[in-house]
């Protein structure tokens, strides 16, 4: 007997059918004695649904009222997963964020877990066997009292820190892939299933463009050294030994693997913008007239290269947004053009961010140099740089990112044998 939290993505639940078939895997955890939390996300679609409608009420309108409304997408599934449950004789019922209490920041539609009680569904797993059914993407901030969100992607993060609350052995994301692959399939399809990967890893891959798990999701359970599970939903539940290892990947602390690669994947990105300023006069406080007002506008900054001329008096500097961010990241830049002091701003939609990972980075040399030289080969030009410990990204004409994808898989051996 094991204790678990399930979490079942948008796709998983779309529809009563699917929702049966969650159930299903749900009885199968049950019957083989474990205690279970389920958490799910709204039905394929319905978010987006709910957010159309509050753009079409207003466009300016209440950060509050928009959690109010978009929130109720998970309340509904876990209402109708909770009726099915109960329909196989199983004992269930629902919880909202507010029940529980998951309590939150009070930053709307991107607020942080702060703290969970986890103490009532333990109590409920002990007296009545009572599986929880909660919905997930959403608390409330003590505060105000106020339902909260916590961003697209937040199911995933609400079942890591349940996990964590109720002192799980283990959080199964479940999703429509069967585990987290060396890169994207649909572009290399000679991609690999990974049996397990570390959370720094993870949390490189998620953060870079893979859209497996929630970055905050990975982070919270390498805080709390929760392992996480990553399994298709769509394998059939009486297929399945409750007991055994399903096929999936396992997320964990890097001591648990056995076998480290030096590159574990390759992830990318097309979501970028790069924005170029030149001939900046080359003093302090520069970079803070820049990096200042794009903070206070809520822009995100990624990478950045800085290149001081030949007689060190002025200096060009590149960085990329988010290509949703560009327009207003430009605005934002051009409004303080007096206090930054630059001659030209340049710019470009028309890139993507591509980077390879790996923990085993860290104790061998040379790994960035051969994919700088592969890159040359294939006549790929590389706009910027930023490295890390584990990890380092390049930015490409977007036009060559899977051809870049390509090449680096197969120069690190990550192609299936």
């Amino acid at each position: 007997m094991g204790r678990l939290v399930m979490k079942f993505g948008g796709t998983s639940v779309a529809n009563i059918d699917r929702i049966r078939n969650v159930a299903r895997h749900v009885k199968r955890e049950v019957d083989a004695g474990h205690d279970v939390a389920v958490v799910v996300s709204a039905m394929a679609g319905k978010t987006n649904e709910l957010v159309e409608w509050c753009r079409d009420a207003s466009p300016m309108h209440d950060a509050r009222e928009y959690d109010a409304v978009v929130a109720s997408g998970e309340q509904v599934t876990s209402g109708l997963l909770a009726i099915v449950l109960q329909g196989m004789g199983i004992q269930a019922r629902s919880w909202q964020g507010w029940q529980i209490a998951i309590k939150t920041s009070d930053a709307h539609a991107s607020a942080r877990i702060l703290e969970i009680d986890g103490t009532e569904i333990i109590n409920r797993f002990g007296d009545r066997k009572e599986v929880a059914v909660i919905a997930g993407f959403q608390g409330i901030n003590p505060q105000t009292n106020r339902i909260t969100t916590l961003g697209r992607g937040g199911s995933d993060t609400s079942a890591v820190a349940i996990a964590a609350a109720i002192r799980a052995d283990r959080c199964d994301i479940y999703t429509d892939v069967d585990g987290v692959y060396t890169t994207d399939p649909r572009v290399v399809p000679k991609a690999r299933r990974l049996d397990k990967i570390a959370f720094e890893d993870m949390l490189e891959l998620a953060s870079l463009g893979a859209k497996v798990l929630q970055v905050r999701s990975v982070e919270l359970g390498m805080v709390h050294n929760m392992p996480v599970f990553v399994r298709s939903s769509f394998d059939k539940p009486e297929d399945i030994d409750p007991h055994g290892t399903p096929p999936g990947t396992l997320i964990c602390s890097e001591e648990e693997i056995m076998e480290s690669h030096v590159v574990t994947g390759i992830a990318f990105s097309k979501d970028e913008a790069q924005i170029s300023l030149r001939q900046i006069e080359d003093k302090p406080g520069v970079a803070a007239a820049i990096f200042g007002p794009l903070a206070d506008a809520n822009i995100n900054v990624d990478m950045i290269v800085q290149n001081v001329s030949e007689d060190g008096k002025t200096t060009d500097l590149t960085f990329t947004v988010p290509a949703s961010d560009y327009n207003r990241a430009r605005d934002t830049i051009t409004a303080a053009k007096s206090k930054i002091g630059y001659i030209r701003l340049d710019s470009a939609t028309d890139v993507s961010k591509v980077s390879v990972i790996g923990s085993g980075m860290r104790s061998h040399a040379g790994v960035a140099a051969k994919a700088f030289k592969a890159l040359s080969e294939r006549n790929i030009n590389i706009r910027a740089i930023t490295t890390s410990e584990i990890k380092f990204s390049v930015l490409i004409d977007a036009a060559y990112t899977e051809l870049a994808v390509r090449t680096l898989h197969t120069l690190y051996g990550l192609d299936q044998t």
